[in-house]
């Protein structure tokens, strides 16, 4: 059975790996192995060939049982155990709802358009970073993703010519992947931690805010010297082509984005869930976009384009079943019992025999990261190592796993979106982009375990 569920595993995975050769969505794959992976999960344990453990290290089986009320008793277990783990995969995918769903309304109401009004810079390596500083800035609030697709919108008008275009582009997913890591809410992986009570938002800055900048400015330092750079854009390049902006558009981003940054606060004062608090500034949001009026002369006719049922009909709900599916797998490797103890403990068990320094398996796990997705990885993380809050090895796992996902185009959301975007070729980023961001990323990891 346990063999079962681990061929599951590694074949939805490279499924998973594999998407676009495949021309199929990584939702199904990852929605069908969570699945699976629960289904054989549970008919080897009813049927006495598998054990389970629960949260607490409480070791359930139906092996052997007779007894009626000790049959009751190990079924029960393993339904608490079930729900246990759905109840944490909720808390990240509400969480993540109420986030992007604000996103959405921010640009409904072309709220990030205000950003553009900032950059009236026509040299090229201001623009180079200045957009990098909006990309790292912006991305520790709203997700890297996002971040990656607005500031790809704007280059298309300051940089028409694609050749200089890429450049700025691939450089944007560094900046927004190490801006992302050191925030609570910048990036799905930090925000499982943070949810997971791994970390708390204060610590996770404190301790990450320094390796992420050193992550971001060594490869924008690096590419400061090439002659792409050099010189100012051509006058016909510059052109103020932009969508108009909307009564709206300054009161919604800044209240969005400070709402979102009121998340941590909240929890922080009322030591309630995060999802708690993201659902209360979704409600302020919401409210106000109810009331506010986005044109002159507003028109009722006119309040479905701004409305927040079109917000959210236009989240992507494929990611959070992508998720959903993802963590369903790894809770399934947390629940599964090999020796007394779960697949992943003794995965982790098995790790430290083979590599004693953990700060080199985390070093490692970035590197992987740049091949596998990091919140499966970051996942089943979590579910091996049972150190306490705030410890070192949950700080350095959020920087690795957030950051060296920059080392390869598809080794992030981020990276994936701009690839898809401004069709950038796999190789072209590896010979170009990949030597940069990995000096980053190992500048980053060198600046943590110096301060550690």
């Amino acid at each position: 059975m346990i063999a079962a569920v681990i061929l599951i595993f590694v074949i939805g995975y490279l499924m998973i790996v594999f998407e676009h050769p495949l021309k199929l969505d990584k939702t199904v794959p990852a929605l069908l192995m969570g699945s699976l992976m629960w289904a054989v999960v549970a008919v080897g344990f009813y049927s006495g060939n598998m054990s389970i453990v629960d949260g607490h290290d409480h070791v359930f089986s139906m092996a052997g049982l007779t007894d009626p009320l000790a049959l009751e008793t190990n079924e029960e277990g393993f339904v608490a155990t079930l729900i246990h783990h759905i109840g944490k995969i909720a808390e990240i995918l509400v969480f993540l709802i109420g986030a992007m769903t604000i996103v959405e309304l921010i640009d409904l109401h072309r709220g990030f358009d205000v950003i553009k009004d900032w950059i009236t810079t026509k040299n090229k390596i201001k623009l180079l970073w200045i957009t990098g500083i909006i990309a790292f800035l912006l991305s520790s609030i709203i997700d890297n993703l996002t971040t990656t697709i607005v500031l790809i919108s704007l280059l298309r008008k300051l940089v028409p010519d694609r050749n200089e275009r890429l450049w700025y582009v691939c450089l944007i997913i560094t900046a927004a992947n190490a801006g992302g890591a050191w925030s609570p809410i910048g990036d799905v992986t930090t925000t499982m931690l943070w949810i997971g009570k791994k970390v708390t938002s204060i610590q996770l800055m404190e301790y990450i805010v320094l390796p992420a900048i050193v992550c971001f400015i060594v490869p924008y330092f690096l590419v400061s010297f090439k002659s792409i750079f050099k010189g100012d854009l051509d006058e016909g390049e510059n052109k103020n082509v932009f969508n108009k902006k909307l009564l709206s558009s300054n009161t919604m981003l800044f209240l969005g984005l400070a709402m979102i940054i009121f998340v941590p606060i909240f929890k922080t004062l009322t030591h309630l869930p995060p999802y708690i608090g993201m659902m209360l500034s979704l409600g302020v949001v919401w409210a106000v976009s109810e009331y506010i009026h986005p044109e002159e002369n507003f028109d009722e006719s006119e309040r479905h384009k701004y409305s927040p049922h079109k917000a959210l009909s236009r989240i992507e709900l494929s990611s959070i079943l992508f998720f959903l599916g993802i963590l369903l797998a790894i809770a399934a490797f947390e629940t599964a019992v090999i020796s007394d103890v779960s697949i992943l403990r003794s995965g982790a068990e098995a790790l430290s025999h083979s590599i004693p320094n953990i700060n080199v398996v985390l070093i490692i796990l970035g590197f992987v990261s740049a091949v596998i997705d990091n919140v499966p990885l970051v996942a089943a993380g979590m579910g091996m190592y049972d150190n306490p809050l705030d410890d070192q090895l949950w700080h350095f796992m959020a920087y690795t796993a957030g950051t060296g996902g920059s080392m390869l185009i598809i080794g992030s959301a981020a990276g994936v979106a701009a690839m898809g975007m401004e069709k950038i070729d796999f190789i072209w980023y590896l010979k170009n982009i990949s030597w940069v961001t990995a000096a980053g990323y190992l500048a980053g990891c060198a600046v943590f375990l110096l301060l550690a």
